[in-house]
């Protein structure tokens, strides 16, 4: 079983969804948040998961709570660090220290629309397509390798709001996937390039909101 533990700052719906996939080979050792006001860690406890608090407010400065963060890690010794709406920008050295061990998932078809208020920068700029993605975390922010996409088609009828719903729900079905193919050691980082069954992946695993997915493999 591949130890994770999976870091939230608010209501923790990606948290749920993965713990409701239930996913073979992976222990949720336990959930961690900078927010002891977080519903995520409701969740985790109504699951059985340990539910620990590092309070970013309880810091005098931000460097504290970086050390303070990286020692909690160290001590649940994980294999793998998911952040499911963990809203702090990590520490550098924390990021390099998990190299190849972190993931995140950010909602636009990365690298396009790094950062805030993607949704409405799509419409803003009249884009055909919008979607998540599931990528491995290096210090430069929503910067790391792709794993896995989820694209939707905009309609002229969308707005913010309902391309954030749309996008959500890609969301739930591509992060707990993504993670079930690093525990059963189908999907790897090997020194910056991901590797899927062994083949190297010139694209990220391309999942539309149809349901029909594209691997987009490439023998290394």
């Amino acid at each position: 079983m591949m130890r994770a533990v999976i870091m939230v700052s608010g209501s923790g719906t990606n948290l749920q969804a993965i713990i409701d996939a239930n996913i073979p080979q992976l222990e949720i050792a336990a959930v961690v948040s900078d927010n002891p006001a977080a519903y995520g860690l409701e969740r985790a406890r109504n699951a059985g998961i340990p539910a620990i608090v590092v309070d970013y407010k309880s810091f005098a400065a931000r460097s504290d709570f970086d050390k303070a963060l990286f020692e909690t890690l160290q001590q649940i010794d994980p294999e793998l660090i998911v952040l499911a709406g963990f809203m702090r920008i990590l520490d550098a050295d924390v990021v390099n220290h998990y190299d190849g061990r972190m993931l995140n998932v950010h909602p636009s078809l990365l690298p396009d629309y790094p950062g805030l208020h993607t949704h409405q920068r799509v419409i803003d700029a009249r884009e055909r397509w919008h979607g998540t993605t599931v990528h491995y975390v290096i210090p430069e922010l929503d910067a790391g390798p792709a794993v896995m996409q989820y694209r939707i088609e905009i309609s002229a009828e969308d707005t913010a709001e309902t391309l954030g719903t749309r996008i959500q729900q890609g969301e739930y079905r591509i992060y707990p996937e993504a993670i079930g193919l690093i525990a059963a050691g189908q999907l790897e980082l090997r020194n910056g390039v991901v590797f899927k069954d062994g083949k190297q992946l010139e694209q990220p695993v391309l999942v539309e909101e149809t349901g029909s997915s594209n691997s987009n493999e490439t023998d290394s």
